[in-house]
């Protein structure tokens, strides 16, 4: 991966305290917080609100903290919840502010169209705030300054412009005296260029052509010929050769457009004094919503910056004795630079851990990861949501210490160690529990000894002090002071020993290796001279970078272990997905199968009955004797095997049979193809008789189903050759027809009567109503048309009586 570097790093010999906090000057120049803070302020929609940004400063009041990152996260919450709003124009109206609080003044027509502008913009938020004011309760003081002062921002809009002019439609004055305006310049030029035409062609000057100087309307005359044209010369041309003079016949004309003029002036002026009287006593409110604008301007930029480096508001503690956590953190300017993804890092410290010891090769990261912690506890404290994901836990820090880089100083006679002493003096004479402490190569620039002796010392005096701090270094030493109950925890940003490159990962718990060596190898330094550095290292450091290799081995290897078990485990969830897919595509098919086949029955068991129907009328109109009866009765029974056998082909063959040995005579069954019960009456070369309620059915064997007895269901007996159709829910003893249309009573009518049927009721209470009859009377001719309606009568007292017709069935 290819390394991401900052700038090049300004350095300041100050220490002074800036902004609201105890925070080093120095400090904040070294972290490049200003250079932050301007990429958070591009995004701000008026310059005002950038300024407000740049001069945003570390707090050290938890209470503001908090209340100023919530005002941030309102307006995320608004920027969400209004994706396309933008904030209106913010233009810098305090000059003008300043005036229309002295008595007496008048604006100009340029301001007045700036403060009109502002007071659009600030009712237009106000508006949008209101409607969404109990999720915005954060910012609840922002809208409580915003006005919505209509009147005096039409009454400018519609008398001024951008460009400083008073419009006509300003007042049917002004417009009826720059009509005459218009009508005396139109005048005026037409009278010149007639005069103009009349002259001598030697008086004129060629392609002349009436112009205007010194505000008067002129021709262009030769010199010689001034004593005919007379009048006024206002001017004459480089070479002296024209003149430009207003003849005497101008001269009137113009005195009367100067008095329109002097008209003009006089009306504007009113105009612009009304405007200004109108908004003089609103001076206060206005510049409460000026600031309001402005303040919302910043929050929205920071907002804005939030939403584009994925951040989430961090917790800021009580205390510190939670510790510090921050979750996915990244350097801001890394993630400004666009140049690619920003390996984030998770890094916490428990309440007993004082000081990181960041450890690993060069060009690792740990200096950035030093500036990026500086600056995510700096601009939280700020009011600007650092970039870290959920989970982030800061405490609040009243001071920041920062010793990061190279801070040689020829012109202050400071050599680099030097320069680093300077720096861990000061931070050893101010640093406290409250404080957080940033040194990039601690004990480096001098003797290793003297230089690790120096930096441990100073290392355990500041935990001693309960200060929280981050430091790197290459040295063993410091290396060697993680130990239980001392305050100092390892850490090292990982390494990838392979690729001889760096990841980026902070890995806490462990310190990193420098690399020095392979490093060396790599790049083709002699090897020779490389097996005699081997040689010359301590004892102590060779022992610590073979175990701290052996465990990066091992490291990588469970990780291996552990990204091989995730695609197993991912695997495994898609083919299990997989499989509940197929079986819900299945019971779907099968519902779907079930809706189908159970349709095609319904609709088959109506044309059965009506072919049934059908043979039973022919019955009934059947001569007396014996031999036609007969015959008509093996037509009707043909009839119904012909509709069993529609049936029966629709349906497929059945998914399992019962024996046809199993049958005898007298057994209950079940026509599988209809859905019929019966009684078995005899068995004869693989077709069955079955008697069902009145009728004798001839089907093939292996259409019958074995049914349960009565007994055996455990339900009431049945009359002898009983006949019941499909299962289905319980038949109704009455059905009511009252309110429903022609069409609907018709076909609730028809399900009523196949229920009844099909429930084995004798007889069916139809309720219609009174009314007109017209109910009755097509409920009469529905019953006199069916079949199996032996007959039907008009309800009985205590039945309904008129309102009621009561049908009966044929056995």
């Amino acid at each position: 991966m290819e390394r991401r570097r900052i700038g090049s790093l300004g350095r300041s010999s100050a220490r002074e305290v800036s902004g609201h906090s105890g925070m080093s000057g120095h400090a904040l120049e070294v972290l490049e917080f200003e250079r932050v803070l301007d990429r958070v302020s591009r995004r701000a929609s008026s310059e005002l609100g950038r300024e407000r940004v740049r001069s945003l400063r570390p707090r050290v009041e938890r209470e503001e903290i908090v209340r100023e990152l919530g005002r941030v996260a309102a307006v995320m919450r608004f920027r969400e919840a209004r994706p396309d709003w933008a904030l209106g124009p913010v233009p810098d109206v305090g000059a003008a502010l300043g005036q229309l609080a002295t008595q007496g003044a008048v604006l100009e027509a340029a301001e007045l169209h700036g403060l009109g502008v502002l007071l659009a913009t600030s009712r237009l938020l106000r508006a949008e705030l209101a409607a969404r004011a109990a999720d915005l309760a954060e910012i609840a003081s922002v809208q409580a300054r915003l006005v919505d002062l209509r009147a005096p921002e039409e009454a400018i809009m519609r008398s001024v412009d951008s460009e400083g002019h008073v419009l006509d439609t300003a007042s049917r004055e002004l417009k009826s005296i720059r009509d005459r305006l218009r009508g005396a310049h139109t005048k005026i030029v037409r009278k010149l260029e007639s005069y103009l035409g009349a002259l001598p062609e030697r008086v004129v000057v060629p392609d002349a052509s009436v112009t205007i100087r010194d505000g008067r309307y002129v021709v262009p005359v030769r010199r010689e010929g001034r004593g005919v044209v007379g009048g006024v010369v206002h001017g004459e041309s480089q070479t002296g050769a024209t003149l430009f003079v207003e003849p005497p016949v101008a001269i009137e004309l113009m005195n009367q457009l100067r008095d329109l003029e002097g008209e003009e002036a006089r009306e504007v002026r009113r105009i612009l004094r009304e405007l200004t009287a109108e908004l003089a006593p609103q001076t206060d409110a206005i510049r409460g919503a000026f600031d309001a604008l402005v303040d919302f301007d910043a929050l929205a930029a920071r907002a804005r910056t939030a939403d584009l480096w994925d951040a989430v508001v961090p917790e800021i503690t009580a205390d510190d004795t939670r510790g510090l956590c921050i979750r996915e953190g990244r350097h801001p300017l890394l993630i400004e630079s666009g140049e690619g993804p920003v390996v984030p890092f998770d890094l916490e410290l428990l309440s007993d851990e004082r000081a990181l010891v960041v450890s690993g090769p060069n060009t690792g990261g740990k200096s950035v990861l030093l500036k990026a912690v500086g600056l995510i506890a700096s601009l939280a404290q700020s009011g600007v949501v650092p970039p870290v994901g959920a989970g982030t836990r800061l405490p609040v820090f009243g001071s920041v210490f920062a010793d990061i880089g190279d801070e040689q100083s020829i012109a202050r006679n400071l050599s680099t160690f030097s320069a680093h002493l300077a720096n861990l003096s000061d931070i050893v004479a101010s640093a406290d529990a409250h404080s957080l402490v940033l040194v990039d190569e601690m004990g480096t620039g001098t003797d290793p000894a003297e230089g690790a002796a120096l930096a441990r010392a100073t290392l355990e005096e500041l935990v001693r002090r309960g200060a929280t701090m981050l430091v790197t270094s290459h040295l063993g030493e410091l290396k060697r002071l993680d130990s239980e109950g001392s305050g100092i925890v390892n850490a090292s940003l990982h390494f990838d020993s392979e690729r001889m490159e760096p990841t980026y990962r902070l890995v806490k718990g462990r310190p990193g290796r420098s690399y020095g060596l392979a490093i060396a190898r790599r790049l083709g330094f002699p090897p020779e001279v490389l097996d005699h550095a081997e040689a010359y290292r301590d004892q102590g450091d060779g022992q610590m970078d073979e175990l701290l290799a052996r465990l990066e081995r091992h490291e990588r290897e469970a990780r291996d272990l552990a990204e091989a078990l995730d695609l197993e485990r991912a695997e495994a969830a898609r083919l299990r997905a997989d499989v509940e897919g197929r079986e819900r595509l299945l019971r779907d098919a099968e519902r779907t199968a079930d809706a189908r086949a159970r349709e095609d029955a319904r609709k088959l068991l109506l044309e059965a009955r009506q072919e049934v129907e059908e043979a039973i009328r022919s019955l009934k109109g059947a001569a007396a004797g014996g031999e036609v009866l007969e015959e008509a009765s093996r037509e009707a029974r043909r009839k119904v095997e012909q509709a069993a056998g529609r049936l029966r082909d629709r349906a497929g063959a059945p998914a399992s049979r019962s024996q046809p040995s199993a049958f005898a005579p007298g057994d209950p069954v079940r026509i599988r193809t209809t859905g019929s019960l019966g009684r078995l009456v005899e068995v004869r070369a693989g077709r069955a008789l079955v008697e069902a309620g009145a009728l004798r059915l001839e089907v093939a064997l292996e259409d019958l189903d074995a049914e349960a007895s009565p007994a055996e269901r455990g339900e009431p007996g049945r009359r002898p050759g009983g006949w019941r159709g499909p299962a289905r829910d319980a038949a109704r003893i009455e059905v009511d027809l009252r309110g429903l249309r022609v069409d609907e009573m018709e076909r609730e009518l028809t399900r009523a009567l196949d229920d009844a049927l099909l429930g084995d009721l004798s007889e069916l209470r139809i309720i219609h109503g009174k009314g007109t009859g017209a109910l009755r009377q097509r409920v009469s001719e529905i019953l006199a048309s069916d079949a199996r309606v032996s007959e039907f009568r008009m309800g009985g007292i205590g039945e309904g009586g008129a309102g009621v017709t009561v049908a009966r069935f044929r056995s």
